[in-house]
This record gives structure tokens, sequence and C-alpha cells, in this order.
């Protein structure tokens, strides 16, 4: 085979040029048929050809499309005109549910010919038939009684509170709903209640030894996804489908990984191991009601450890671990505790297996089985991380996880994925260095940027607080605070300030309400699709957020006329996994994890200005490291082609001259 050429099925276009010129017709009758005739985007129209070039050869491809290009039509147009099997991963809810409400029913209605789409998500967002079945027929109240105990609450609050209620809702719905998707239900349940009639892809023991299996929701949607010609996931599930050895979504052809900036970080994640205690107090309590009385102390134990875990962790919070049978001695308590659990565990299963006889036609016990089976399985990698992988405790001392991830993900996806599909990989802002570190490096990746329609350069300004203290310094924050409150004033409200941490965005909160005469909404006090509708809706008001809101939200028009950011966002120092990186970069460390997070996250932040061709805005940066520190440059760069400037004054005029149109 030719290098480049299509690794999965035998070219069938008549001529070289067909699927880049069919791409671009496919493209222009969607945008036809969009409201008020869409528009034509040279951009789009490019990344769509590059995209057909890149399916038809077999290459994978890199795209940056700035803000406006239409990157999801532009990629969509190809791939359909392909007749691939695809899969279209995205990184956030919002987008998902843009090309499931929005996009592909767009698509779907230009394309000529059968075409079909579907949407796959996680198993633990679909309805559990058997669940359900064991909750009508009362058989899961010995287990809410069991773990009401474990904890803290009483059987009574747990079976006629808030989650009774819950659950009767549920009840009625799954007699109506065809989909038994979560996002489906008309309400949002406790994650409580959901549990109590959900599993995980850790629980479920499979379709073939469920009572349930015949009519599961969730098999019913991987058979959409089987028969579809594209299929939506989230990207972490993607994750986990390579973590599983490429066995959770359907046979595909290619891959398009929409922000893609997301993508080191959430492979990072899917790729490695989180343990918490609750793994154990479930297992636990669930097995206690299916074990004869005399081998309900086996489960005890079991949930013992989750006890004994939370304990220990909450010791490590925040740290890096040494585990395995060489484990430093301040790691000790945790590597023996893992050996303790992974001993009861085994003791649990074979209690278990033993107790299957006695259940028949009953999917309590292999649930059980397959939650200790998993638990198992990741004790084992616990305890024996390899030379690539990093342990650590994260959260709080309140809630404190183990983990294990991957330091570098290149080498298991050059491994597992880039030799097995072609990739698309885009967004509107694509990191430095990329390619070498997800591993596409040796296997033709091609880059290519199609920029953005919308004029920055008139449209937009880049404020930099030169003149305010250095802002690692603690007296730093009363001028930030001076600096934001007359920023706000001069935009007449409509900002979105961006805070690096909770902590700044509270205290920044309650310093500025009754500063200024606007509403000042604050992350947290509501759901964020609701935050974000008030604040879209009343023009003057504002909105006080953290790192959740620097990508994914889109608020275009007039309410949102002023972005600031707190301060450079810097991972903080003392984060294991990041220390770990600076350790593998040596000398290059700062440049290529610090620098370079923090270039990603920055763009991702002032993205959130410009949506369409008509807004107007300013983005300011208080934090004067970006007009003097050596490294500005490449933060800089990352940054829509705006004017700068670091005369206040000049942001002012901006402001009135834009809220005067």
């Amino acid at each position: 085979m030719e290098e480049g050429a299509d690794r999965t099925r035998p070219a069938t276009t008549p001529s070289v040029e067909a699927p880049e010129r069919a791409a671009r017709r496919l493209l222009a009758r969607i945008v036809a048929a969009m409201a008020g005739g869409g528009e034509e985007r040279p951009g789009q129209e490019e990344m769509a050809a590059s995209v057909a070039r890149a399916i038809r050869t077999g290459t994978h491809l890199v795209v940056q499309a700035g803000t406006g290009t239409g990157k999801s039509l532009a990629y969509l147009a190809p791939v359909v005109d392909s007749g691939r099997h695809v899969v279209v991963a995205t990184a956030t809810k919002a987008l998902q549910d843009q090309l499931a409400r929005k996009d592909l029913p767009l698509v779907e209605r230009a394309v000529e010919g059968p075409f079909a789409w579907a949407v796959l998500k996680g198993r633990s967002n679909y309805l559990c038939r058997q669940r359900l079945s064991e909750l009508e027929e009362g058989r899961e109240q010995q287990h809410f009684a069991e773990l009401s105990e474990v904890e803290g609450e009483s059987a009574l609050e747990v079976d006629s509170g808030r989650l009774g209620a819950q659950l009767r809702r549920i009840l009625r719905w799954s007699a109506t709903t065809s989909s038994g998707d979560r996002a489906d239900l008309p309400f949002e349940p406790s994650p409580r209640a959901w549990s109590s009639v959900s599993v995980g892809p850790r629980e479920c023991p499979g379709a073939f030894r469920c009572p349930s299996g015949n009519r599961c929701f969730a098999e019913a949607a991987r058979d959409a996804a089987e028969a579809a010609d594209v299929v939506v996931v989230n990207t972490h599930l993607y994750g986990s489908h390579l973590a599983a050895g490429a066995t959770l979504l359907p046979p595909h052809d290619v891959v398009v990984f929409d922000e893609a900036h997301e993508l080191e970080e959430i492979m990072t994640s899917s790729l490695g191991v989180e343990l918490a205690p609750g793994r154990f107090r479930a297992l636990g309590a669930a097995s206690r009601a299916l074990l004869e009385s005399e081998e309900a102390p086996v489960a005890d134990a079991v949930v013992q450890i989750a006890e004994r875990m939370q304990s220990v962790l909450a010791a490590h919070a925040g740290t890096r671990l040494s585990l395995g049978p060489e484990a430093s001695r301040p790691d000790r308590d945790v590597a023996d505790l893992l050996v303790l659990a992974r001993s009861r565990v085994d003791e649990l299963t074979a209690r278990l297996r033993a107790a299957e006889g006695a259940h028949d036609n009953d999917g309590a016990v292999p649930r059980a089985l397959s939650a200790a089976g998993h638990i198992a399985s990741d004790l084992a990698r616990l305890s024996e991380p390899g030379d690539g992988e990093v342990a650590w405790v994260d959260g709080d001392r309140r809630a404190a996880v183990l983990r294990l991830s991957p330091v570098d993900v290149a080498p298991e996806l050059a491994a597992s994925l880039w030799g097995e599909v072609t990739a698309v990989l885009t967004s509107a802002t694509v990191p430095p260095g990329i390619e070498r570190r997800l591993g596409l490096e040796g296997h033709g990746a091609t880059r290519i940027d199609v920029g953005s329609p919308f004029d920055f350069s008139n449209h937009a300004l880049l404020y930099v607080a030169r003149h305010l203290p250095d802002r690692r310094r603690p007296e730093s924050e009363p001028a930030v605070l001076r600096e934001l409150e007359a920023l706000i004033r001069a935009a007449g409200g409509r900002t979105l300030a961006l805070f690096t941490s909770r902590r700044a965005t509270e205290a920044a909160a309650k310093a500025l309400s009754g500063a200024v005469p606007f509403r000042i909404l604050v992350q947290g006090e509501l759901p964020k699709p609701r935050l974000v509708e008030l604040f879209a809706a009343e023009e003057s008001s504002c909105l006080f957020a953290t790192l959740g809101f620097w990508q994914g939200i889109d608020i275009p028009g007039r309410s949102l006329s002023l972005v600031t950011v707190d301060r450079l966002p810097f991972p903080r120092p003392g984060d294991p996994l990041f220390d770990a990186r600076r350790e593998r970069a040596g000398d290059a460390a700062f440049a290529e994890v610090d620098v370079a997070r923090a270039a990603t996250l920055l763009a991702q932040g002032a993205g959130r200005l410009i949506r369409t061709a008509e807004d107007r805005g300013v983005v300011a940066v208080l934090d004067s490291r970006l007009a003097t520190a050596g490294y500005r440059s490449a933060l800089l760069a990352a940054l829509p082609p705006m004017r700068r400037t670091t005369d206040r004054g000049e942001v002012e005029r901006f402001l009135a001259e834009s809220l005067a149109r």
C-alpha cells in the first residue's frame, strides 16, 4: 500500500478532484438551506475541500478554524459525502447538542440519497430497565436501606423524601420514553435518584447476562449507532473506547475530533484510572443485600475499606504518590491499603459467584460482579504503575480521589488510534506542538489554518493593564478590582469576567456587587445554562465565572461587549500531573507545558467575545506580564488578530463608540 493511501476501503471516486468538488457542492446546498440563505465563507469551503482530500487519501488533518468559520458544517459535508462510517467526538455537551439539534438535521435535508445519523452516549446516561424492574418490584428497597446507613441518611428519608418523589416521576416517564436518555427527562434528577435507575459501564454485566438485555435502552442506542453513517459521541466516551480495546463504539473509518485543543487532557484522563471511596461503599452496600446474613460481614469489610480510604487519601490530598512494591515510606499506607482492598474485593467476588445460582434471572449479582471486577482491575493497575505513569491524590481532604494517568498519551494513541482510522482534528485554537503531544508525528498529518471571516482588527481591541502591580503579589488584588470596576462601568455592564480560581471569582463578585449599578451573576448560583440565558437576556448584566466558562459558551450581540481575564491561566504550581510533564520536558518545561497550556486557555477565553460579524468589544487582561514578560509573544500569537493597547482611555473610547452604534 502506498504511503497516504486509504487504509480502510478501496477508493470508488471516478477522479482525483471529484470528492473535493462534491463536498463543496453539498456544502453550498446546506448553506443555501439555512435561514436567510446563509453566506459564502472561503475558509469554510477551503476546510471542506481539505477534509474531503484527507479522507480520500487517508491522511490525518489538523485544522485551525477561527471563530465564525462554520467548522461543523465544513467537516460534516465531506464526511457525509464520503460514504464512510464516521464518528464525530466533541469535548462539550453544548457542541454535541448543536450537532444533533441543528447541524445534522440541516445536512440530512440537503443530502441526495439515504443518510442516517445517531447520538451515542455513555451507558450511565440511559435508564436501565432491569434496575427499574427491580425498583418496581420493591427488590431495591433493601439496597436503599443499606446505602442510606452508609451515607448517613435514614431509610425513611431515602424511601419517602425527595429521592422517592423523583423516582416516582422517573417511573412515570419510563412508560412513555422511547430513548431512555436522561437528557429527555422533563426535570433534572439528583445524582442519587438517577444512579438508582441506571448503571455505569463498570456495573453493567452486558446484554447477554442481563434479564432485560433484549429491551435495553443503551443497547438500542448502540444498535442505532451501528446502523448510522455518522455517530456523534463525547470525546470522553471515545477515550473510554480506546481504553477498552476499541470495543465500545461501532466500527468506523474516520474520526473527527472537534474542540481538539481538549484532546490531550481528555485522553490523559480516559486512559488512566480513578478510584474513589464511594465505589467500595456502593459495592459493599449492593452486595450485602445479595448475600446470606452470615456472609454479610464480607460485604461490610468492603464498606470499611471506603472509610479507611477516605481517611488515608485525605492525608495525601494534592500530592504525588510512589506506589507499587517499592513504594516510598511516606506512601506506604496507601500501597498497603491497595493490597488490603484487593484481598477483600477478591473475597467478596468469590461469595457473590457462589450466590449467583440463588438469584436466577436476576441482574443484581452480575452487576455486583462486574463492579467488583472493575475495581479489582483498577487496584491491580494502581498497585504497579508503569514507568510512564503518575499516581496522585486529587481533590481536597473532604473528597479525595486516587488517580493514575499516563504522563504522555502519545505512545498509546500512536499504537491504538492513528494507524486504524483517518482522523480530522479541528478547533478555533489548535495548540502548538499538538501533533507531537498526541503521537501524530510520523503518521503524515497535514496542518492548515483557514482563518476567521470576522474583522477582528476593527471590531475587537486587546487591552493589557500594564500599569497594574505584578499579579503574583497579594497587594495587586485591590488594584485589579478598581480596574475591573472602571472597565465594567465603561462597558455599561455587559461583561464576562473570567477568573482562574473560585476564590477570586467570589471575592470580586462580593466586592463589586454594591459598587457598580449592574446585576452581577456568579457561577454556582444557578445551573450553567440558566446563568448564560440570564446574562444574554439582561443586556446590562455581568457574569463572573471561572474555568468552566472559558470555553463552550456562545453569547452573540451587545450583551457581551467586554471579556476580562484576571490573570494569565498558567497551571497551578504543585499539580502532580503537570509536575510530571515538566520533569519529562526538562529544560523546555516552562515553554512546552506552562506557556503552551496558558496560551490555549487564554485564546479560548478571548474567543468568547466576537461570535458574529456584527459583534464588537474588548478583551481586557488584568495581568501586566502579557505586556512585559519574555514569553508574551507565544501567548499573543495564540489570540485573534485584535488591535492592542495598554491605554485604558483608548478602551473607554472604543467601548463608547461600539455601544453608540
